[in-house]
């Protein structure tokens, strides 16, 4: 999905890769991210944000709950992070990251609320009235307000399987009766998911935009005056103006930092690919080749491979691969020596793949160096750390 863009837009990425695998430095089955070129899409979605007052939470699912790389996003002006469940949150919290809003996508549990809340976090986003009680109790002992979010949504929005929840436009009077009553939390936003989605060759609006925009309204008419609306989904250089447009204050670049969205695929945008899959052929078997699985994402649009052997690159097309199996191996069409190395570039979420990620810093200086090879949770493996 991504190999073209990223041969022509940081081909030190691709020769980085394919050295550090020959060199045994990296096994199969590791993503590799460009440390440098993170700190330049840091660079520009940040500039971008301020010339339209966006406040930008950094998501780090994407890249496998990377601590060392949330570290330098702190480094480079991010205010905190935007985890996408609790043990996201855990993760961050071990590190001293900052968090900027925890509970979209998945609520906080119960019994890790007043941890997270004692740690801190700007805001929480909350799907129910049972959970605002919850955090209302714990601010009270913690003796803070806590600032929360609702997500809202309707009958007629999109809505990921897995991701059911959240406040009805109907359930909005209720919400108002509750909330007034409760003198620890600030309802101070609202959300939705996706807000933006892309269409054809542009990445617009959804319908649960709409809905939010209507949800704001009917708050601000029952006297909640909301001063936050975040908009998630596809943040980058591109849609942070189409943010400002809807009145949004507040955006989530994931993707962006490794320049993947699917934007990305299709034209040159200003954040660049800072991120590649490194495989290697395993076997051979009936007329094809087989490389060592772990990292497939079954709604990456994995298509295309580079395969390396000699000093020479040669071009395969993946086999096709069934939701139902376990990658344990993926086929290419070709027979390729075994033990030749395989680079990949497509969307993923590395954090729901058994794969290893290596940080690798001055690529871009050509200079590369391991800072560390780090699991799908972010936690440390080995390297220099």
């Amino acid at each position: 999905m991504f190999l073209r863009a990223t041969e022509a837009r940081n081909p030190l990425l691709i020769e980085t890769a394919i050295r550090f695998h020959q060199q045994g430095v990296l096994q199969p089955d590791t993503y590799i991210l460009d440390l440098d070129m993170i700190r330049r899409n840091a660079q520009v979605l940040l500039e971008e944000a301020k010339k339209y007052s966006i406040s930008l939470f950094f998501m780090t699912k994407q890249i496998g709950r990377n601590p060392l790389v949330a570290k330098e996003l702190i480094n480079e002006g991010f205010s905190s992070a935007v985890v996408v469940d609790y043990r996201e949150a855990l993760v961050m919290m071990e590190n001293n990251i900052p968090l900027g809003n925890v509970g979209h996508l998945v609520q906080i549990p119960k019994q890790l609320l007043k941890k997270i809340m004692d740690y801190g976090t700007e805001f929480i986003t909350v799907y129910s009235i049972d959970k605002l009680k919850e955090i209302n109790q714990i601010s009270s002992e913690l003796g803070i307000q806590q600032k929360v979010i609702i997500k809202i949504l309707d009958k007629q929005d999109l809505i990921y399987d897995g991701q059911y929840g959240g406040f009805s436009l109907a359930d909005i009077p209720n919400l108002v009766n509750s909330v007034k009553g409760m003198m620890n939390i600030e309802l101070a936003g609202i959300t939705s998911f996706p807000c933006f989605l892309l269409d054809q060759q542009e990445i617009n609006s959804t319908q649960n935009l709409k809905t939010v925009l209507f949800a704001k309204k009917l708050l601000q008419d029952n006297g909640l005056p909301i001063k936050e609306i975040n908009m998630p989904s596809a943040t980058c250089v591109a849609t942070i103006p189409k943010i400002r447009s809807f009145g949004g204050t507040q955006g989530e670049p994931g993707h962006a930092l490794t320049g993947t969205t699917p934007l990305h695929a299709l034209q040159e945008q200003s954040e660049k690919p800072a991120m590649v899959y490194v495989s290697e052929i395993s076997h051979h078997f009936d007329g094809h080749s087989y490389l060592y699985g772990g990292g497939y994402y079954r709604r990456g649009h994995w298509e295309n491979v580079i395969v390396v052997q000699a000093g020479k690159r040669e071009y395969d097309k993946l086999l096709p691969f069934s939701d139902e199996s376990i990658d344990y191996y993926l086929g290419v069409n070709k027979k390729h020596a075994i033990g030749a190395t395989v680079i990949a570039a497509f969307r993923t979420q590395m954090f729901v793949t058994r794969s290893e990620i290596a940080v690798i810093d001055g690529i871009q200086k050509k200079e590369p160096k391991l800072l560390g090879i780090y699991d799908s949770q972010g936690r440390f493996l080995r390297g220099e750390k």
